[in-house]
């Protein structure tokens, strides 16, 4: 097995006023050749919104664009035809594929909207493009990993062109969980929301990630109560 640590306090950080942004790979500005993705990982971005703040419209293409609200709610429209509100416990996927415009904001007056702005490389290129959301029950990624995105049509309306699994999981105290990857190859990369755990004989802490190649499965246990994103996705695509 092969780790690499990335420490919440290592991320590229930006403060717009109304957006505070921490990059865990290279964005916009913020530049490191160590970090540009994790296998076909390419962002991760853990952003801050002010109430009645947001993206103006601006363009994406082959591009898989996962949203995941941690409070506060998202209003999305886009090129499609889709007018939409995400908060707490959705999740929302856009396959750019051909290209698409959207834009983003919060849309309450009274409250900040936090929310993780993920992007994957797609195993096909110019698809037609496509807009998904789900709501999920917080009780079902109690001491379990709730799948939120996968590859497969059949299985959730949140689907992607990747061979690539999410999950999300909050573990009580002590517990211990093992997760068996679902394709051979692939790479886990764990963001630690909340809490501290140990992986791979790591100790993690909140906002911290840990990415792992060469596994097939892997124990996490949580030294207290916590909250986290794990995402298994191809090394090579």
């Amino acid at each position: 097995m092969k780790k690499t640590i990335y420490k919440a306090d290592t991320r590229g950080h930006a403060n717009h006023g109304w957006l505070e942004s921490y990059h865990t790979f290279s964005f916009a500005s913020y530049y490191d050749q160590e970090r540009v993705h994790f296998g076909a990982l390419r962002v991760l971005n853990d952003d801050k919104v002010d109430a009645g703040m947001g993206f103006g419209k601006h363009p994406h293409d082959n591009m898989e664009i996962i949203s995941i609200p941690l409070f506060g709610d998202l209003a999305h429209q886009d090129s499609m035809g889709n007018n939409s509100v995400i908060k707490e416990n959705d999740v929302q996927v856009m396959s750019a594929g051909t290209g698409i415009v959207h834009s983003e904001f919060n849309p309450n007056k009274d409250k900040k909207t936090a929310f993780l702005q993920i992007w994957l490389f797609p195993n096909k290129q110019n698809v037609e493009p496509r807009y998904g959301q789900k709501s999920f029950s917080s009780l079902e990624r109690k001491n379990n990993f709730q799948m939120i995105v996968s590859p497969n049509p059949e299985e959730l309306n949140t689907w992607i062109h990747q061979d690539a699994w999410f999950y999300l999981a909050d573990l009580d105290k002590g517990f211990s969980k093992e997760y068996t990857l679902q394709k051979e190859g692939n790479g886990l990369f764990l963001f630690l929301l909340s809490g501290s755990l140990e992986v791979a004989g790591e100790k993690l802490n909140t906002r911290d990630a840990i990415g792992l190649t060469e596994l097939e499965s892997i124990e996490v246990k949580a030294n207290e109560a916590s909250k986290l994103l794990l995402m298994e996705v191809p090394m090579e695509w």
